[in-house]
């Protein structure tokens, strides 16, 4: 009886043990993933009234609604026409006030493409002059002329919003203007701006070393205090001051750096491949992207272009 007893309560041993090993290996489930999102969409800018973003894929643009009309900016329709209504109807979602200006960050088609629904909309487009002789030149079929034009700086204000079109210099284009609404101190800025991270290389390809680093330096003068980029930042941030100061510190010792290679003769190689600013590594896409920005600036050190 006592052995019989025993040989019970071990095998129910046994067989709890077996039951706790299986759950025990039983892998947990995974994680869901992450909600891919929207194709586009418009939202509101936290803690303003009326001014907007509207992002398709993975460009954006601001748009302001005043009772007066809307100002748009970028219709970001560079290989994709359909962008440009999803654009004009997300607008026509929060407002059926008229479209009253339609304003390029710069000549780059990526970002202005697009804008005939706008200017059929009634808008006027406006651009620096710079874009505009570009345009000219280049007379791409898929970009709307520009109506007027700016200089250095000009004003707009529409009803009971006032919006800064600025020029702070060449920096990833010659055509570059900031948008800057100082009562929300709000800036939009495209291209020549990044968000804790290295520019892509498409950014820096065609740009002004030098004289991006003054623009960034113009640009941080001003009194805004968030920026709107052209393209989302991590995980759809806007962008900070600190941002475009490591931006700024990025640039300037990356350029020290390359000076001193080129005075030593090793522009283009083996600086490109050698010149590098360790204590900016941390900053997203470093990897990806410091031989492109090192050869930008041996060009400009190094060969003077």
């Amino acid at each position: 009886m006592y052995n019989h007893t025993r040989l019970a309560l071990l095998v129910a041993a046994f067989i709890a043990g077996l039951a706790g090993l299986a759950q025990a290996q039983t892998p947990s489930p995974a994680p869901a993933p992450a909600a891919t999102p929207p194709l586009f969409a418009a939202t509101k800018v936290e803690g303003t009234e009326n001014v907007y973003i509207f992002r398709y894929q993975n460009h954006q643009s601001m748009f302001v609604v005043t009772p007066a009309g809307v100002i748009v900016t970028d219709p970001i329709s560079y290989g994709r026409p359909e962008a440009a209504k999803a654009y004009l109807d997300e607008v026509r979602k929060i407002t059926k006030a008229p479209i009253k200006y339609l304003v390029y960050s710069h000549h780059h088609y990526d970002h202005i493409a697009g804008g005939k629904p706008f200017k059929d909309a009634g808008a006027v487009v406006v651009a620096h002059r710079r874009a505009k002789e570009r345009l000219a030149t280049l007379n791409p079929s898929i970009v709307v002329m520009p109506d007027q034009v700016v200089d250095q700086r000009r004003v707009i204000k529409l009803g009971g919003t006032t919006l800064e079109l600025i020029y702070t210099g060449r920096n990833h284009s010659d055509s570059s203007l900031v948008m800057f609404l100082p009562k929300e101190k709000i800036l939009f800025a495209v291209d020549f701006n990044s968000l804790g991270a290295v520019p892509s290389r498409l950014a820096v390809n065609d740009s002004y070393p030098g004289e991006w680093e003054a623009s960034l330096k113009r640009t941080l003068a001003l009194g805004w205090e968030r920026q709107i980029p052209g393209h989302p930042g991590p995980g759809g941030r806007l962008g900070t001051r600190k941002d475009m100061e490591q931006q700024l510190a990025f640039m300037t010792d990356l350029s020290a750096e390359v000076k001193k290679a080129a005075d030593a003769g090793k522009c283009f190689d083996p600086a490109t491949k050698e010149v590098r600013v360790p204590q900016h590594a941390t900053l997203q896409n470093y990897e990806q992207n410091i031989e492109w920005h090192t050869h930008r600036w041996c060009g400009y050190w190094g060969r003077g272009i």
